[in-house]
């Protein structure tokens, strides 16, 4: 008897590690497939063959394509140093160099009272998701469509997270594009004209659409990397960018100086309506809410890592995550309150790298400016390759679950094009779409951020009804989902009364 219940014990725990190492999230169909199914049995076994066939019988019980076929799971050999860089690569963003517009509208102290609500609140929510990642029954939630329909149901969770997960991960390389090539194109600009506008170098201008191009090509062929652990590198690289270029925008600004009579009153003031105010509040707090992102590639980045039975994927990412946020405070907090101190309300709408052109360009050298631009450059093809992951990903589950193979190497090189053109393509039609970001940010960033993960955690964990937790998560979440709503009836209000310059196929 004690032979045969060690082998039920042998038996169950190789049926629960092959659940939690090789087949997560293999409850549900990609949004994009046909359904997916699991079945491992629950019944012990009583026989005693090796764990080789143990295992293999396991294997024929599984009906879906392996973890390890796909870009996000395919190496799951990753640790804390690599997630610091993917999500410093994926959170710090030129979006930062907005909020001295948000403190120009709130002003000092209301400006950094919403920031450090903003930063808490997504600290927590992010601690949240790494808590749901691995879930009681022990299988791993490596991807944020995927752990939303296991919180949800699968119907719900594909209405709630489809469209936001897919555009903030296929619409950011879409803004990304944009904001890449336009640097490009004013780099150039900067290298090879006079303050006139005469160009002083022989090289021919390219037009906003090629400068995209270029973009896109560097972009998709750093992309061949074949999965999201094998872009450390890259990440290290980003990560190293992004802290360097947000901390010489604002220890310049101090260095040069502010200009003549800035001022510190809000603009406010000069509204008389109620309403324009109320708007102009609410598209302040969207800038600061927005500048924190990166929350649907959390899941993904925590995939990357190893987990067991003796340690989980849990500990070491929450000490990558704490490292990281404090190297993002140290970023955001200084860009906001000098920049802030720097030019008061003649901030220009664009923020701190249109500031610094406008109020410096006669005390900067050419070389300085151009490579600041060279460094958002290189962080925006950086950050390409960490939120094109979960799309590339999904291709490829596509893939596996007609074919029940991995995805060969060509035709990943393939997908791979194919989505770099048709990004190209859509930040060709629409290359107004980042004067969308308030609106776009409403409806997708903000639930994903602020409110989903408390309404999974509540789902998932069942804390005790009514208790401190429940109510806690329910009231956070609720308010998000409020914030989701003003922020998008603001972004509303503002594109009417002021328009929207769409000019279609006109980088």
């Amino acid at each position: 008897m004690g032979e045969i219940h060690h082998h039920d014990d042998e038996d169950e725990y190789l049926r629960s590690e092959l659940a939690l190492l090789q087949f997560s999230d293999a409850n549900f169909k990609s949004p994009l497939s046909p359904t997916l199914f699991i079945h491992i049995h629950d019944e012990p076994t009583t026989n005693s063959g090796s764990e080789s066939d143990s295992l293999s019988s396991e294997s024929e019980q599984v009906q879906h394509p392996k973890d390890e076929w796909l870009p996000i799971t395919e190496s799951r050999n990753g640790n804390a140093y690599y997630a610091v860089f993917h999500i410093l690569n994926s959170n710090i963003g030129f979006q930062a160099l907005m909020l001295p517009v948000a403190f120009a509208t709130l002003g000092w102290a209301w400006g950094s009272v919403c920031l450090t609500i903003a930063f808490i609140w997504q600290l927590y929510t992010i601690f949240l998701l790494i808590e749901l990642h691995e879930s009681a029954s022990r299988k791993r939630h490596s991807r944020y469509l995927f752990l939303a329909m296991s919180a949800f149901g699968e119907r719900l969770g594909k209405l709630a997270a489809l469209f936001p997960v897919m555009y903030l991960s296929g619409g950011t390389c879409v803004t990304l594009i944009i904001t890449g090539g336009g640097t490009m194109k004013q780099l150039f600009k900067i290298l090879c004209e006079n303050d006139n506008g005469v160009q002083t170098c022989s090289a021919h201008s390219l037009s906003g659409v090629e400068w995209f191009l270029v973009f896109t090509c560097a972009a998709i062929l750093i992309a061949q990397l074949p999965n999201l652990n094998s872009i450390a590198t890259v990440s290290l690289v980003g990560a190293v960018i992004a802290i360097s270029y947000c901390t010489l925008f604002w220890s310049l600004s101090v260095k040069k100086g502010r200009p003549m009579g800035v001022s510190y009153s809000t603009t406010l003031v000069s509204q008389e309506s109620s309403v324009v105010k109320i708007s102009d509040i609410m598209n302040a707090i969207g800038i600061i809410v927005l500048a924190f992102r990166g929350h649907n590639v959390v899941l993904e980045i925590q995939g990357t890592l190893p987990s067991n039975f003796k340690e989980t994927s849990k500990e070491p990412m929450r000490r990558g995550v704490t490292v990281s946020y404090i190297l993002i405070a140290t970023c955001l907090f200084p860009l906001a309150i000098i920049g802030f101190w720097a030019y008061g309300n003649q901030i220009p709408d664009r923020g701190l790298l249109t500031a610094f052109t406008q109020f410096h360009k006669q005390q900067v050298t050419k070389f300085s400016m151009g490579a600041l631009y060279v460094l958002v450059i290189l962080h925006c093809l950086c950050s390409f390759q960490v939120y094109a992951m979960p799309v590339f990903d999904n291709l490829e589950l596509r893939y596996t679950i007609l074919k029940n193979q991995k995805c060969p190497r060509w035709l990943r090189t393939c997908l791979r094009l194919i989505f770099g053109g048709i990004t190209f393509f859509i930040a060709v039609t629409f290359p107004f779409l980042p004067s969308l970001a308030a609106l776009l940010g409403g409806i997708t960033l903000v639930p994903v951020t602020y409110a989903y993960p408390c309404f999974m955690w509540l789902a998932i964990k069942k804390p005790r009804a009514k208790g401190v937790v429940w109510c806690f998560n329910l009231v956070l979440g609720c308010l998000g989902m409020l914030l989701s709503v003003l922020l998008v009836a603001a972004a509303i209000r503002t594109l009417a009364d002021k328009g929207l310059h769409a000019n279609f196929f006109k980088p």
